[in-house]
């Protein structure tokens, strides 16, 4: 730890603050204490940033119109959004708002769009440029959660080379990412977390190096709530981000774990390394914790999980101390038309637009 942050400061923040210096030296001494004290002021803020999304699930037949969901992102302070498909409704309500947005491409569009380029171009032509001036889209999913061993799988790929080929002609891929959402489940030997690996390289290693080569994120959806209650053994307070002390010392490198949500991130992170990808950011997609509908999902509970979730990203895993974590809550609404149980309970406020917890998203 103290070596990692001998080489920040080396390396990136005397750099950053150098031009503060230069200034202080010509001005009167009590200036330049200011002048340093703001600028490392400025840097801890910059490496603690974690921008909160939600994600705007729309299985639902009591939800607020597009304009209204919108709006109330904007009032709560969220900053970012998943949208599951190209909603012409909520597309057009984003427009000027400036929230981040992650847009899916969904799985019954896949294997067109992985087997046509045109296909790929209309998609982009008709979802993406006609928003791209006002809207601030920051990724392309292509495909959510999509499994090797299924249909969809041999069309991931080709259809994330074939989206990003679209918004290179649309003059887009500067500013918009491409990539896929997978789940925890593809890590294989997560524990300890620095043993991850991904379970089907054959599948997964083709992705990730298109996305160390186009600079775009692993999207990745985490969730302790389903690791706690399928897995016997786990407490609660390690998965709720309330355990008092270490729980886990990972014996291949010593790191400690408190939490369940840094286990799992990590997991992610080794898998990536033994990929060939140590320094591919990820960004979690999807994270969230049911307040009914089945075991330990209360609202108690959830809100104990939302809370901490929303203050512990801002510090980053272990292994990446300080690298704060860009994340989407799921969900922001109750949805009634899911499965019946928990599915239908992730909802971080009620479908009147009441919230169901106290949390602070700036």
């Amino acid at each position: 730890m103290l070596s990692s942050i001998s080489v920040y400061i080396k390396k990136k923040l005397l750099p950053s603050i150098f031009p503060y210096y230069r200034m202080a030296l010509v001005t009167k001494p009590p200036f330049v204490a200011t002048l340093l004290l703001g600028a490392l002021l400025l840097q801890s803020l910059q490496i603690t940033e974690a921008q909160i999304g939600a994600c705007y699930g729309r299985n639902g037949n009591n939800l607020p119109s597009e304009q209204d969901v919108i709006n109330l992102f904007k009032s709560r302070g969220i900053s970012r959004m998943r949208l599951y498909d190209p909603d012409q409704k909520a597309l057009q309500a984003l427009r000027g708002s400036n929230i981040g947005l992650i847009l899916d491409v969904p799985r019954n569009n896949l294997n067109s769009i992985g087997s046509d380029a045109s296909a790929a171009s209309r998609w982009v032509q008709s979802n993406v440029v006609p928003y791209a001036s006002n809207v601030n889209f920051r990724y392309i999913a292509v495909g959510n959660e999509i499994q090797p061993s299924d249909s969809e799988a041999r069309s991931v790929l080709p259809a994330m080379q074939n989206i990003l080929r679209a918004l290179q002609s649309a003059n887009l891929a500067g500013k918009i990412k491409v990539s896929t959402v997978i789940d925890s489940g593809f890590i294989a030997n997560s524990f300890p977390p620095s043993s991850g690996v991904f379970g089907n390289s054959n599948y997964m290693n083709p992705i990730i190096n298109f996305l160390r080569n186009n600079g775009s994120p692993l999207l990745v959806n985490i969730y302790p709530y389903f690791s706690f209650t399928g897995t016997p053994g786990i407490n609660l307070n390690y998965a709720l981000f309330t355990a008092p002390g270490t729980v886990v010392r990972d014996p291949n490198n010593g790191l400690q774990y408190q939490n369940l949500f840094d286990a799992l991130v990590d997991a992610v992170y080794a898998a990536l390394a033994r990929a060939g990808a140590p320094q591919m950011a990820i960004v979690v997609s999807e994270s969230g914790w049911p307040s009914a509908g089945g075991n330990a999902a209360t609202t108690g509970n959830a809100g104990t999980y939302y809370t901490n979730l929303i203050s512990h990203v801002k510090q980053g895993t272990p292994r990446k101390r300080g690298q704060a974590i860009e994340t989407y809550l799921f969900a922001m609404f109750d949805e009634n038309l899911k499965a019946a149980g928990v599915e239908q309970h992730f909802g971080i406020f009620t479908p009147n637009k009441q919230p169901k917890y106290q949390l602070n998203f700036s």
